[in-house]
């Protein structure tokens, strides 16, 4: 468990651990906040796999080498939003298989999941930003 924050998924509304997110955080007095501006699935030369569930687990590890950089980790982050272009079915499974690989079997944050036309770049297919409590 987390000392900054709590997820939590409230009896009355359904499990949501299954797409890979917490229906609620709380975020304890005294914490500190990281903002992690959105991440998409280039690699350090910038170079982006034509496949989304490569650009998913990359996108992810771009957020986790962020906030290394401040020294904290992904079981630090609360919420997440996520923008996903073309969003089906089938992506939804793709990113729910990365982020329960890249949380390790533990509650994953909150999470808004937004589709979208386009992003940044072409060929750019997703698109993570992170807020997390140290």
């Amino acid at each position: 468990m987390n000392s900054a924050f709590q997820l939590s998924n409230p009896d009355g509304l359904y499990d949501p651990s299954g797409n890979a997110y917490s229906h609620v955080a709380e975020v304890r007095a005294g914490s500190r906040l990281l903002y992690v501006a959105g991440q998409g699935g280039e690699d350090a030369e910038g170079n982006l796999s034509p496949l989304f569930a490569e650009q998913a687990r990359q996108a992810l590890e771009n957020v986790r080498l962020a906030l290394a950089f401040k020294g904290a980790g992904l079981g630090q982050v609360f919420k997440l939003t996520l923008l996903i272009v073309d969003h089906s079915e089938e992506r939804l499974r793709e990113w729910v298989a990365a982020a329960d690989r890249a949380w390790e079997g533990q509650m994953t944050p909150t999470c808004t999941l937004i589709p979208v036309a386009r992003l940044a770049l072409d060929g750019m297919l997703v698109e993570v930003e992170a807020v997390a409590a140290v």
